[in-house]
């Protein structure tokens, strides 16, 4: 399979499974708002509340993921890889929205207190619900690391946090129903909004770590050293090495030492060796290599071969 296919299977999936994930969001939301109906319960509406974040996030992830896909132009020599990081932050947001209008309806519950109608059945429909999200969750989450996309991983790590709060919720219901104490009820909203904002602002905070071009974590970067210092064979020093986030994209940048003696032609086969391997282990992967001659090393002459200043 070409690199242009294997781009184009990827794309594929990531788009198939950002726009399942809309109609999944709208089918467990209206199973959630259906079990706000039977029960009257404000932590069965908070649920159902956050679900509908679900579905606008999911639409803009779907958006994003499609124009983050777009090549590089004119205008965006760097293609448009960040797009996704733009859907995680409007997530982010809408979470925090929905954590708030929660706190609004738990406030009204504590003024008139009211007490649930068929728990047992809303119940039941709530934990379908729930457990549709946990393996659509998952199946973002794993999708999302394994291509890179944040809007993905985002979607899927939201989801998860809903299907945590369904949980905490149903169990929560569950006591409330069996010892008659109904200031449960909107207890449990309450948790279900802090949670719910620790998550919005994760997100935001993730998000904007990759808008701020974060660099690979440390366990990557060994790798990524690795990969370089088998496939210079014939260079002197390897120092600078920079790497950045965007997207599913990686930058790699960093300055080859080799001898000022060999010719241009020499030089350009060890780069494109060093790229080659790294393509391999990263797709998605960017490289610039600046070759300079011997002294521009940072290293004292006789230094084992390729290493890093």
């Amino acid at each position: 399979m070409t690199d242009a296919n294997r781009t184009l299977t990827s794309k594929q999936k990531i788009e198939r499974l950002a726009a399942w994930s809309i109609v999944i969001a709208f089918g467990v939301m209206a199973l959630k708002y259906l079990a706000y109906q039977l029960t009257g319960s404000v932590a069965l509406y908070s649920d159902a509340l956050e679900s509908v974040v679900n579905v606008i996030a999911s639409t803009a992830a779907l958006w994003a993921i499609r124009v983050s896909h777009k090549p590089a132009d004119q205008e965006h020599p760097y293609g448009h890889h960040k797009a996704e990081y733009f859907s995680a932050v409007l997530e982010g947001v809408l979470i925090v929205l929905a954590a708030l209008l929660i706190l609004r309806e738990v406030w009204l519950a504590w003024q008139t207190p009211r007490s649930l109608e068929q728990p047992w059945l809303g119940l039941a429909i709530n934990a379908a619900a729930a457990g549709i999200n946990a393996f659509w969750a998952l199946l973002l989450i794993r999708t999302g690391r394994r291509q890179r996309s944040p809007a993905l991983l985002a979607d899927g790590q939201h989801i998860m946090t809903d299907v945590v709060t369904s949980v905490g919720v149903i169990i929560g219901l569950v006591a409330a129903v069996v010892t008659g104490w109904r200031f449960l009820d909107p207890a449990l909203a309450v948790i279900v909004a802090l949670n719910i904002l620790w998550q919005g602002w994760h997100v935001i905070g993730a998000s904007l770590q990759g808008l701020m071009d974060v660099a690979v974590d440390h366990e990557e970067t060994l790798r990524i050293r690795d990969v370089i210092s088998a496939n210079s064979k014939g260079a002197l020093e390897v120092h600078d090495l920079k790497t950045r986030i965007a997207g599913r994209a990686v930058f790699i940048e960093f300055h080859l030492v080799v001898d000022a003696k060999m010719s241009v032609g020499d030089s350009h086969v060890i780069c494109d060796r060093i790229e080659d391997a790294l393509k391999a282990e990263i797709p998605s992967v960017r490289v610039t290599i600046h070759v300079e001659p011997d002294d521009e090393a940072k290293l004292p002459k006789g230094t084992p071969a390729v290493p890093f200043a």
